[in-house]
């Protein structure tokens, strides 16, 4: 796979070059808006490392580079291939050599949540192994876990990597996001619906003299707390816009507000 054909820039584009192109084709494929999945998990991959300084130097040389993570849809990492360089064609006697394979698992925020699972194909010296990966609630990107009954002498690392969200931004188990108010509801106080992340509407008040960019707080409603049962909480960011139209008696309710 082409990560520079994928996002649709050249190998001599700039950072800038490759986040306006990722940004433009993660809106236009993100599964949320009813892109496909794979499509948008080849875009994500192709910016994680075109990203990276350090990662697109690797891949622009892939002789230089030591192949101890392929990611998501790259080639078993085989411990009998660096024993075979040191020792010649053999192993040392007594060794029991176990394999080792490494792959990636992207998933979305929503999928985190409620928890879901994925099916990979593991190729390995008896063939081609299809196996059933949990995706844990809770599970953060960049997290790793170690299995080590699914293949035969064998262990398996998984690395999870979140997909970009378009509405919430993850910090540990806290989810923030932004919701545009009337300055008139931020002065004289109102209400909205919220749609949370589990897809529930509960209703959020806003107390009068409220001051633009507050943060509102809604306890329980971000993301789950691996192991605990507990949630972390929901952060709703207000932005503020002037209506187009205001009504005079709105106008004097808010002068005889502001008088008081």
């Amino acid at each position: 796979m082409d990560y520079y054909s994928v996002l649709g820039v050249d190998k001599n584009a700039t950072p800038d070059d490759i986040k306006r192109a990722y940004r433009k084709l993660a809106s236009k494929h993100h599964p949320d808006k009813g892109g496909d999945t794979a499509k948008f998990q080849q875009i994500q991959a192709a910016y994680e490392t075109l990203s990276n300084p350090q990662k697109r130097e690797e891949y622009d040389n892939p002789r230089a580079r030591m192949n101890a993570n392929p990611g998501f849809g790259g080639s078993p990492f085989d411990l009998n291939d660096i024993f075979g360089h040191m020792f010649g064609q053999g192993r040392p006697p007594g060794f029991n050599a176990r394999h080792m394979f490494r792959t990636q698992i992207n998933f979305t925020l929503k999928e985190s949540y409620e928890g879901s699972s994925q099916v990979l194909k593991i190729q390995d010296n008896k063939g081609t192994k299809v196996i059933n990966i949990e995706v844990p609630k809770g599970v953060q990107h960049g997290d790793q876990i170690r299995y080590e009954n699914i293949i035969e002498n064998g262990t398996l690392v998984v690395l999870f990597a979140q997909i970009q969200d378009l509405k919430f931004e993850r910090r540990d188990s806290d989810l923030i996001c932004n919701h545009q108010v009337s300055v008139l509801d931020l002065i004289v106080g109102g209400t909205f619906q919220f749609e949370t992340i589990s897809g529930k509407t509960i209703e959020v008040t806003i107390k009068p003299k409220t001051q633009p960019h507050m943060q509102l707080r809604i306890p329980g409603h971000g993301m789950p707390i691996s192991n605990t049962g507990r949630f972390g909480d929901q952060i709703v960011l207000l932005k503020p816009f002037i209506p187009d139209n205001i009504h005079n008696d709105i106008i004097d309710s808010i002068l005889r507000n502001k008088q008081n």
